[in-house]
């Protein structure tokens, strides 16, 4: 194991940043990416000056990222477990108990040799991203549960030194770049702190995520116990939590770093610290990077807002993001799992991307480092539409409008809408060319072939196109179709062919 002389050193260098550019608003796209003032400074006047969507961001549309950590080795109830199978009644309480054995004899802790990993293949994991259509792609690269998956220094708990005994961040950055994507990094740990130790009436509260007892592991004091279940002082954990980033942003350089909810558990003064550092570190070597948070964690003139399985209910000025999971249960794999129909995944993805959005789709890898046959389907179905309709999303802009239809969206969990909605062929999303001179209307379901639609949206009334239409036709069909835009009219006949069931692409050509 590693000497931790590093949790020293890393405190006494928290004020150190490199330089740094502040880039031109996306808004302005005339303005050079790297232009600026100079250095960020650890406060949100300086801090929101960076464009916090740059341009190969709002283009990108789909990325995808896993949650994989010893939490895997249970396969039971969610990436939770190590939370959860502490709470007394709980069901992975009583599994834990009839599986591992009395949680004051095995702790999670204790499941970390088991999560092996043998079978991960970076390459072949970046490949499946890349099938699927994403831009870019990454591990959880700490869950709640503060065991890193990156070659760690500062922690103890890490994949190198322990389990897989491999730098999983580390291979996904290569396998990933070499194949022409960017890199995300998501952070969980705001909530490994044990902040309820004196609190014996809520020592299950949920601004910790271990639940504290004397005689589990959960209360230790003893090294390196302590830095996995949080049980240090806050005035040395705050900066370990930094320190961490920092370890991370050094070592890979990553594209995207993005954070869970509990950041508003982290004083202010280190999510500043943080973002200056990031901003600064990206800025020396030319690169464009983005922050995403949830809820008001963080000013989103600084980063994106992401809603957790759900989206928004109209269009947004501002680029957001949601994360979704393949699975209907956890976001971790579990047995017994089941996984979205791809035509529901596709749709909704459409939606989001009418509306402004951009998708961090979740898969759910074994212990052992397998991906599951059913997971790989859905991907590859989303790439083998994306393939055919893809200029419809990647690179595109939302209309002022996003478009129609009958489908009722439940309300999200955490935000906005579901990103389950059941949608058909009489729900209709619109998105546009960054020069506005194409319109593509997509039809969440497969329409009547040889029918006449008036597509609402497009009337001389509303928002119609922008310039006069000159052809029109279905993406993946060679035949233009008849078509009217005028004050008068407004339709188009579809051709007398098959259309796609998922999702058929009306392209709208202008001079």
């Amino acid at each position: 194991m590693r000497s931790y002389f590093w949790l020293l050193l890393f405190a006494a260098t928290t004020t150190l940043y490199r330089c740094a550019d502040v880039r031109a608003s996306e808004r302005d796209t005339t303005t050079d990416a790297t232009s600026g003032s100079g250095v960020f400074t650890a406060d949100w006047e300086s801090l929101e000056k960076y464009n916090e969507s740059p341009e190969w961001f709002a283009d990108s549309k789909l990325g995808i990222y896993f949650h994989w950590g010893p939490y895997t080795v249970p396969a039971f109830g969610s990436e939770w477990y190590p939370r959860n199978m502490y709470i007394q009644g709980s069901k992975e309480y009583q599994h834990h108990q009839a599986t591992f054995g009395d949680q004051s004899e095995v702790g999670y802790h204790d499941l970390i040799p088991e999560f092996t990993g043998e079978h991960f293949d970076a390459a072949a994991w970046a490949d499946l991203m890349q099938e699927a259509g994403a831009r870019w792609g990454g591990p959880v690269a700490q869950h709640h549960d503060g065991f890193a998956m990156w070659d760690s220094d500062l922690n103890p708990w890490n994949a190198v030194d322990m389990g897989p005994k491999r730098d999983i961040t580390g291979e996904m950055a290569t396998a990933l770049r070499d194949r022409g994507m960017k890199l995300i990094t998501s952070f969980h740990h705001a909530r490994n702190l044990q902040r309820n130790a004196a609190d014996t009436a809520h020592w299950n509260g949920w601004s910790s995520h271990f639940p504290y007892h004397p005689d589990w592991a959960t209360s230790s004091t003893e090294e390196p116990l302590r830095w996995l279940y949080g049980n240090v002082p806050e005035e040395d954990w705050n900066p370990y939590w930094f320190g961490q980033l920092k370890e991370v942003i050094d070592q890979y350089n990553p594209d995207i770093i993005w954070f869970d909810v509990w950041l508003n558990l982290i004083p202010e003064n280190y999510r500043q610290e943080f973002c200056a550092y990031y901003l600064n570190h990206a800025r020396e070597r030319g690169q464009e990077v983005v922050i995403a948070h949830k809820k008001d964690d963080l000013p989103i003139e600084v980063s994106i807002l992401d809603i957790e399985q759900g989206g928004k209910k109209d269009v947004s000025e501002r680029v957001w993001l949601t994360d979704i999971t393949l699975s209907n249960q956890s976001w971790s794999y579990v047995d017994g799992q089941t996984y979205k129909d791809p035509a529901l995944v596709i749709r909704n993805f459409i939606d989001v991307v009418s509306k402004n959005g951009i998708v961090l789709l979740n898969i759910s890898p074994k212990a052992d480092g397998s991906i599951p046959e059913a997971q790989k389907q859905v991907l590859r179905a989303m790439g083998k539409w994306l393939h055919t309709y893809g200029e419809a999303i990647y690179d595109t802009r939302p209309r002022l409008e996003y478009g129609y239809g009958t489908a009722k969206a439940d309300e999200g969990h955490f935000g906005g809408q579901s990103a389950t909605v059941k949608y058909s062929a009489t729900d209709v999303r619109f998105t546009e060319s960054k020069d506005q001179k194409t319109i593509y209307a997509i039809f969440l379901g497969a329409p009547k072939p040889g029918q006449k639609v008036v597509l609402k949206s497009l009337k001389s009334i509303a928002y119609p196109p922008k310039y006069p239409v000159k052809r029109v036709s279905v993406l993946g069909i060679d035949e233009e179709l008849e078509f009217a835009f005028d004050d008068h009219d407004n339709y188009v006949v579809l051709p007398e062919a098959p259309m796609n069931e998922t999702a058929t692409v009306v392209k709208i050509e202008m001079e």
